[in-house]
């Protein structure tokens, strides 16, 4: 799994117990996901389809920098399906896991549109820059 996106939680991120605020996160995570997705169907009509169960394992404190991953575990038709994983930089600890997120594809007329992946594309790979 790849870790491209940290963030830094600052004193608005935190809940009334003086930790990273739940909520906080998990927008984190699906703007995470949706510019993944972007990036992967070059298409910014994307939507958030599905999230499954979530699961908090550690918390994190003001001054701590927090990264995300995303791993693309397949490609459907119109969708990408995705596991995401939070982890502390600071201590290593993984605090967060989700093991299936859905983001789909769509079409100018906002419905699900095939997106012909079938696997992770790298932007040089697109954009064929000599190596």
């Amino acid at each position: 799994m790849k870790f491209n996106t940290r963030k830094w939680v600052k004193p608005e991120d935190l809940n009334p117990n003086g930790t990273l605020f739940g909520g906080r996160l998990l927008a984190w995570i699906d703007e995470e996901a949706a510019l993944y997705t972007v990036i992967q169907l070059d298409n910014p009509k994307i939507v958030t389809k599905f999230m499954s169960e979530i699961n908090f394992m550690a918390s994190a404190k003001q001054g701590d920098i927090v990264e995300i991953g995303m791993e693309v575990i397949k490609f459907g038709k119109s969708s990408i399906t995705m596991k995401c994983e939070v982890r502390n930089k600071m201590t290593r600890e993984t605090i967060l896991t989700v093991d299936n997120m859905v983001m789909v594809n769509l079409g100018e007329d906002g419905s699900p549109t095939p997106h012909n992946k079938k696997e992770v594309e790298f932007v040089k790979d697109r954009l064929n820059i000599p190596k």
